[in-house]
């Protein structure tokens, strides 16, 4: 079968592709723009991805289209497949009918920490010996690939965004997953959700579709969460949290960076972990994959084992580069409470050294201002700050950074942010580069910039 993916360079949509070709099936695409690391896998992969979405793309005429959520009407391919009469499907409605069924699915959801943390669970099964299938909104560096074909089990990034122009249900109601992860929930997507109450319907949509057998893992300290799960849970219930004893699983950090950690179940330490990730955001979802694995049917101290040797996400805090003793992260921040606590932990570590940032508001609802004055508070834990105003943004980003005292600097164009930064880096900072695009190739071209030249 020919399948034609519609959005092919989105994480998501990628993920399908990839799945889809390894299948066996024909598999191209179409996008507006791509870039790595999902333009290198479907590259990798023989995957022919068209740009832009013109009608040809689609002649001959494919068997399926798979259309992506970031289309709508008015797009010249979406016209063409409709006026053809062409056979078209959503991503996530293609993967539940031919992936999922039959399967023990692991589903990952909430607002933050979803890439990393089934990521983590992906690890724990693969060590395991059960070698799980996946599809992740990132390429995780333990398998090197975001989507994977495997056995029995199959976990899943579920996001709560809507599935497609068709189909305005969170994606996550097509999975049926016998497992779920609620790791937070807060408001987010201010271009299809009006408030936190229609976020947490299609959230209590996914609850009603897990089964009395199955199993659902709450993050105890989310009170959004909590009203939620008020409105009616018909599974088992485990709830994990910080501390010792304030869920059925609890995790502590024994170092204030993060980088140990002690396990609890029921109040009892089950082993600690040493490992090289940070943050107490990581605690909590090393906390959450190990007891969806624990459901899963493996041993939290095998779980431990395994995230010993867990390396993280690429633009996951990545680092990416330390050059003339310059430590360079590229980051996929969408959000300013994940932007506070990745930064908050990345200061617990690196102690008084300084800490530099470049910030991409990129996503829907950080370019509508939504989160205006939580955005400069989220920022606090760094030195210097640049925010790249591009268009779209109708707030003052001066005034969103007033918190900072004087240390942010709004620009508009990348070029004049990346020398900025080269003027005033030195040996011994830490520099982050926030976005969840692809921020005009700026982590790479700062550290070409850094190799360029010479340092006291």
């Amino acid at each position: 079968m020919h399948i034609h993916i519609l959005g092919a360079g989105g994480t998501f949509m990628g993920g399908v592709a990839l799945l889809a070709k390894r299948a066996g099936h024909r598999v191209s695409g179409s996008d507006q723009h791509t870039y790595p690391p999902m333009s290198t896998q479907l590259e990798a992969e023989g995957i022919e991805v068209f740009e832009g979405y013109a009608a040809e793309h689609l002649d001959p005429q494919p068997d399926l289209v798979v259309i992506g959520n970031a289309l709508s009407r008015g797009n010249p391919a979406i016209e063409y497949v409709l006026n053809k009469g062409m056979n078209y499907t959503s991503g996530p409605r293609w993967l539940g009918e031919n992936y999922l069924r039959g399967k023990s699915v692991i589903a990952v959801a909430g607002t933050h920490g979803k890439t990393t943390t089934s990521s983590m669970v992906a690890w724990i099964l693969e060590q395991a010996g059960l070698q799980p299938g996946f599809l992740i909104g990132g390429v995780p560096h333990d398998f090197g690939t975001s989507a994977r074909d495997g056995k029995q089990f199959f976990v899943v990034e579920a996001d709560e965004y809507d599935t497609a122009f068709f189909d305005k249900r969170a994606k996550f109601v097509h999975y049926r997953p016998q497992i779920a992860v609620l790791n937070n929930l807060e408001y987010d997507h201010a271009d299809i959700y009006p408030d936190i109450a229609s976020i947490q319907t299609q959230f209590h949509h996914l609850i009603r579709t897990i089964p009395g057998k199955g199993t659902i893992i709450s993050n105890g300290l989310d009170d959004n969460l909590e009203s939620l799960l008020e409105q009616g849970c018909w599974s088992r219930l485990q709830r994990f949290a910080l501390g010792s004893d304030a869920a059925e699983w609890g995790v502590q950090l024994v170092k204030p960076g993060g980088s140990e950690l002690n396990l609890y179940r029921a109040g009892a330490v089950l082993g600690k972990l040493s490992w090289a990730m940070q943050g107490r955001h990581n605690a909590m979802n090393a906390c959450a994959a190990i007891a969806a694995c624990a459901a899963a049917g493996v041993d939290p101290k095998q779980a431990l084992a395994a995230l010993a040797t867990f390396r993280g996400v690429k633009r996951r805090m990545e680092l990416v580069a330390n050059i003339d003793d310059i430590r360079v992260y590229d980051d996929f921040a969408h959000h300013p409470t994940a932007i506070r606590l990745t930064l908050e932990g990345l200061r617990r570590n690196i102690g008084n050294a300084r800490l530099l940032v470049a910030l991409e508001p990129r996503s829907n609802t950080m370019r509508a201002g939504v989160h205006i004055d939580e955005l400069g508070p989220a920022l606090v834990a760094a030195d210097r700050v640049w925010l790249k105003a591009g268009e779209g943004i109708n707030w003052d980003p001066q005034e969103a950074l007033a918190p900072l005292e004087g240390r942010g600097r709004v620009v508009t164009r990348s070029d004049d942010l990346l020398q900025q930064m080269k003027d005033v880096v030195r040996s011994g900072d830490h520099v982050v580069f926030m976005s969840n695009g692809g921020f005009d190739a700026a982590p790479s071209r700062f550290c070409s910039m850094l190799e360029g030249n010479e340092r006291d």
